[in-house]
């Protein structure tokens, strides 16, 4: 009797565990980045003229489950006002009200909505992503590859507290003239395709 005892505890301990991890809560990355490392790289390869900046107004929040990365959900959001060219003149028209109109629009929104094609080896997961793209007012969908990589307790090694990381990467072009960005002018000089090159961080300290 003692011994069918032990074993339904035994059982029962071992599936409380099991449930226990099951339920385990997503980790929430946040992707506001003080060191300004996180950035964003856009590229506009005209005829006459190859525009290339970068932004680090990078912020957001994303929920990652190690266990079940297709239920990935979240937003990055950029702030229009940190998108920087060398040239200052260009600057200046770029974040004015013709190009990107900062004062009105002061951010660029990514939410993501679902993952499909998941696949994991290691600490790396690739997957295709669908979501909405807001700029200057104007939203799409957009499914772009996006590669999500999970570094357990490592955020010491970035920010010096402890935690996990979890780095994001994913190339993809759009159109200006759908967003109402100067659309049609100037296309000798600005292209209208823009690609976009998005290498973020988000931290989640234990």
């Amino acid at each position: 009797m003692k011994q069918r005892l032990k074993i339904k505890l035994a059982w029962a301990l071992a599936l409380g565990a099991a449930q226990g991890v099951a339920s385990a809560d997503p980790i929430k990355f946040d992707f506001k980045d003080p060191k300004k490392v996180n950035n964003v790289v856009f590229l506009l390869d005209a005829p006459l003229e190859s525009i290339n900046g970068t932004a680090t107004g990078v912020s957001g929040t994303v929920s990652f489950d190690p266990a079940k990365p297709a239920a990935t959900t979240g937003k990055i959001v950029l702030a229009t006002g940190s998108l920087h060219v060398d040239n200052p003149l260009m600057k200046e028209h770029m974040l004015g009200a013709k190009w990107m109109d900062t004062a009105q629009f002061p951010t660029i929104e990514f939410v993501a909505e679902k993952l499909t094609g998941v696949k994991t080896s290691g600490t790396t997961t690739t997957a295709t992503v669908a979501g909405r793209l807001t700029v200057k007012g104007v939203t799409k969908q957009v499914t772009t590859p996006i590669r999500l990589t999970y570094l357990k307790g490592l955020l010491a090694k970035r920010n010096r507290v402890p935690g996990d990381l979890l780095v994001l990467r994913a190339d993809f072009k759009i159109k200006r003239s759908e967003y109402g960005i100067n659309a049609g002018n100037n296309e000798e000089k600005v292209s209208d395709e823009i690609e976009l090159k998005l290498r973020v961080a988000g931290a989640a300290p234990h």
